[in-house]
């Protein structure tokens, strides 16, 4: 394969999305890097048409939240069920996006969940405010992390609540 008609055609497609080049050299560390760069973009893209389908009233950075910031984004319904996760979540609990969907945040927390952390959660859901902790969460394998999460509610532009948010990241 040419690597000049590769980039060329990958310039031709992705040329309106701010993508860096990167030089190719080897295709065995370059594809799953070019892979998650393309789910992400996807996440992106699909999170902007959630946005504009549910006329939310604020607008998110989901490009720099993802993409500079490497954050999993979840969103919930109002009654808290998952109705969107990131392609990036596999890399940080196991759970590929299509097994949550449905389901709880609980899912994550287990026996090493702090109870304090998990009230100050459920009070800012209930009380419809934005919240910021770090608890103990577990991946699919059964295995705990520390997990940096931003909640906030999402209203649409009728002031009704509609979903909520987070940004969450695997922290030491």
């Amino acid at each position: 394969m040419n690597a000049r008609f590769y980039e060329e055609a990958v310039t031709q497609f992705y040329g309106k999305r701010k993508l860096g080049s990167s030089p190719i050299c080897s295709m065995d560390f370059y594809a799953p890097f070019f892979d998650s760069i393309c789910q992400n973009l996807h996440d992106v893209e699909t999170l902007d048409r959630l946005s504009d389908k549910e006329k939310w009233e604020n607008l998110f950075p989901f490009r720099q939240e993802i993409m500079d910031k490497n954050h999993t984004v979840v969103v919930t319904d109002a009654a808290i069920n998952i109705v969107y996760a990131t392609q990036n979540m596999y890399f940080m609990n196991g759970y590929k996006p299509e097994e949550i969907i449905g389901k709880k945040p609980t899912l994550f927390q287990g026996k090493g969940t702090c109870q304090e952390t998990k009230q100050l959660i459920s009070k800012a859901i209930k009380n419809r405010v934005p919240f910021e902790v770090v608890l103990v969460n577990y991946k699919k394998n059964g295995a705990p992390y520390q997990c940096k999460i931003k909640g906030a509610p999402i209203w649409n532009k009728d002031g009704k609540l509609v979903n909520f948010i987070a940004f969450e990241k695997e922290v030491a």
